[in-house]
């Protein structure tokens, strides 16, 4: 580590969001370069940064800070040029050479200490002083908390946040009790709170660190999509995270629950289950709310519905059964309606038939799918617009990792205005996003819930089609007969047999589901690399990055989507002189490379690229699409989205993007691809299950490739284990129902 002091001259790029700055440092010998978490640092200012050198390939020589300390200016001269920098209101060149002139050497302690004497100067009030001396006061405030959240190497971001929300009180503030962050400052997680409370020399058994510690255990677990924790679980689980003894706990998770921070309630089997209160009150009104709606019934007639269903079937070249039918009658009466069934069972046509059954009956029909991609594939498939939940609901909150804070325009007290919601991929929607969806429904509508329920759950907390079925209490319409079987088409047909337990056939001659024979995790990833690059791009004519994906179990190892998109960026995208590219820690960013994003950014702008005018705001966990261009000056790259949408991203939101050449199953529901290859080697057993092999088959349109064994894939096939979710919903409609 290093140390300079100077004068900051120019400030080149900053974030202010993150307080990321890039700045000229004028030293009393040099003009450098130096770039970090540089918070509230404004040109004019004195400063000593703490940090090390570091060469960039364009920019050449830079000092990277770790650490910095706003300065008080040391000379008359020094006083003078900061306060006519323009950081304190009300006060330019000729005011500030009036106080330096009048105060010399004592400024600073005048301003600090003696505010009123500012008053003497002609020109300045009494009032103007006041103003001065706080707006002062304030400036080295904001060094005093960041050099204090620099002592306990917690970044200066949290100083940031800190100082927004207390102010001047930040340091005595956070003295007092530092847990107090967890609940003002979403942002702030646990251990970052815990090493300043241990670094204080608070007890392992302070108060506030166990109430602390029980709300993390419970946020942590709906990260794991439980929607809550069994009480001795919860009481094991602390223990371990706080290293006290198990016995401790309880009365802190009863004081929880007085003070509605969680809820305790008893499960069905009488034991006690523990939820963080918003997680519970969710549930709740799910229950509630559907079997509201499931108690609305309409009344069709039976001539135009006889004649819309000709119609569809004369336009649409389908004809429907029986089965179907009267699928599409039950939904048409019904307030609440499940259809749920495999891959090639006719759930599309059964929406697409709805909506012209709806549009007969002049009753205005919303579509919507959890993911962008889904969106857009019942958009094409229904001939009627189709968006993302999210943006049917029209979200309204700041960003925030605080789930609990999500709040939408469409609410009960502003409802969407439709007749009739048609959902699909239901299984991807988690507690939370069901909940907001069901609050922004009008009275007397119709609820249409389409999902495969044997796919996997939601990324987020819950299992709400998983429970809704199991409560027995909705109509549920289940399809069963397999209608799209395309030139003999194998991945609908295994799709259906591995959901059963049997061997899917696989390697059969000109046909679209076929295994390579590998055995180890480096044989699986070769194998990889050479079919996404070369073998099925030379066979079938194809684009090895716009038509294959791969999906793979797990994220890590040698064959996981890490080092996968690593191998597969090298070869499909490598480096070029004519490429630009920005690297951030071990991930390099290049243009034309293929990317995901991987958190809801509902701020970020985006813009048709055939129509700029065309504009919105929000992109999706999920939506994926090509770096189109970098700038390294401006530290921006434009994104091409799939659906022609364009977005900027600041170099500051890049970890929001991950490449997607490869993507694990679970990030691949909702979503289709032409080619889908899968990678079995090296996975760890826990996610070898039948319910993510059946997910990952059912991506594909026109072929499936495996890499691995035989013995894996029958593994898989006869592996029904699922992961264990504790989740309420179904025990909740039972309770509301009686």
């Amino acid at each position: 580590m290093e140390t300079l002091r100077g004068i900051i001259a120019d400030i080149i790029f900053q974030n202010e969001e993150s307080g990321f700055k890039i700045c000229e440092l004028e030293t009393d010998s040099d003009l450098v370069v130096i770039k970090g978490n540089l918070p509230f640092l404004q040109i004019g200012e004195t400063v000593k940064v703490e940090g090390i050198w570091v060469t960039h390939n364009i920019y050449g020589e830079q000092f990277n800070v770790n650490s910095f300390e706003k300065e008080i200016p040391k000379t008359c001269e020094d006083m003078e040029a900061f306060l006519a920098s323009g950081l304190i209101s009300g006060v330019g060149n000729a005011t500030a050479s009036l106080i330096v002139s009048a105060f010399g050497s004592d400024t600073y302690d005048i301003i600090l200490n003696s505010p009123e004497r500012l008053s003497e100067i002609k020109g300045i009030s009494h009032n103007k002083a006041m103003k001065i001396a706080t707006a002062f006061q304030e400036h080295f405030q904001m060094s005093d908390i960041i050099s204090y959240f620099n002592k306990y190497g917690v970044g200066a971001k949290l100083a940031v946040r800190a100082y927004q929300k207390y102010g001047g009180t930040a340091v005595s503030v956070i003295e007092k009790d530092p847990y107090v962050l967890i609940d003002d400052i979403p942002e702030v997680g646990f251990k970052t709170v815990d090493k300043i409370g241990m670094a204080m020399g608070l007890g392992y058994d302070f108060s506030s660190r166990i109430y602390a510690g029980i709300i993390y255990c419970l946020k942590k677990a709906t990260q794991f999509g439980h929607v809550y924790l069994p009480f001795e679980m919860l009481e094991y689980e602390c223990a371990d995270l706080l290293q006290i003894d198990k016995n401790i706990i309880a009365p802190y998770i009863d004081e929880l629950d007085i003070l509605s921070k969680v809820n305790i309630c008893h499960g069905t089997d009488g034991k006690k289950n523990v939820y963080l209160s918003y997680m519970f009150g969710c549930e709740k009104y799910i229950a509630k709310r559907l079997l509201q709606i499931n108690n609305d019934e309409f009344s069709i007639d039976e001539n135009n519905f006889s004649t819309s269903i000709k119609q569809f079937s004369d336009f649409s070249g389908y004809e429907l059964d029986d089965n179907q039918i009267s699928a599409i009658k039950q939904a048409g009466k019904n307030g609440l309606t499940i259809i749920t069934g495999g891959p090639g069972t006719g759930k599309t046509t059964i929406i697409r038939a709805l909506v012209h059954f709806f549009n007969s009956c002049k009753r205005k029909c919303f579509l919507a799918a959890p993911t962008g991609r889904a969106a857009k594939r019942m958009t094409e498939a229904c001939g009627v617009s189709a968006k993302t939940i999210h943006r049917m609901l029209e979200f309204s909150g700041d960003e925030s990792e605080d789930d609990s804070k999500l709040t939408f325009k469409r609410n009960e007290n502003n409802p969407i205005e439709a007749d009739v919601v048609i959902i699909d991929e239901l299984s991807m929607v988690d507690t939370l996003l069901m909940y907001h969806l069901l609050k922004a429904l009008p009275n007397n509508i119709q609820l249409i819930l389409v999902g495969d329920k044997d796919q996997l759950p939601s990324v987020g907390p819950g299992n709400v089609l998983h429970d809704i079925i199991e409560s027995e209490r909705f109509p549920v319409v289940t399809l069963s007969i397999i209608y799209r079987q395309e030139n003999k088409s194998l991945i609908t047909l295994n799709a259906h047999k591995i959901n059963k337990g049997e061997m899917p056939e696989l390697n059969t001659k000109g046909g679209d589901f076929f295994i390579v024979g590998r055995n180890t995790a480096d044989e699986c990833s070769n194998a990889v690399v050479e079919l996404v690059t070369k073998r099925l791009p030379e066979a079938y004519g194809i684009d090895p990055i716009k038509d294959i994906q791969v999906l793979i179990p797990s994220k890590k190892g040698p064959a996981g989507s890490i080092n996968t998109n690593f191998l597969l960026q090298d070869k499909l995208n490598p480096q070029e002189k004519y490429k630009k590219e920005v690297a951030l820690e071990d991930t390099v960013y290049r243009e034309g490379d293929r990317i995901m994003q991987i958190k809801n950014n509902y701020h970020i702008k985006w813009y048709k690229k055939d129509r700029p005018e065309s504009d919105g705001e929000g992109i999706f966990n999920g939506e994926m699409g090509e770096i189109l261009s970098i700038d390294d000056k401006a530290r921006e790259l434009i994104v091409l989205f799939d659906d022609d949408r364009c977005a900027i991203y600041n170099f500051n939101e890049l970890r929001q993007l991950e490449h997607c050449y490869a993507i694990t199953v679970h990030k691949s529901q909702g979503s289709e691809f032409p080619y889908c290859v899968l990678p079995l080697v090296g996975n760890p057993s826990v996610l070898m299950t039948r319910n993510i092999l059946y997910t990952a088959i059912t991506r594909a349109k026109k072929m499936v490739v495996i890499v691995g064994t035989r013995e894996q894939v029958k593994y898989m096939t006869e592996n029904d284990r699922h992961q264990l979710r504790f989740t309420g919903l179904c025990g909740m409609i039972d309770s509301e129902a009686d």
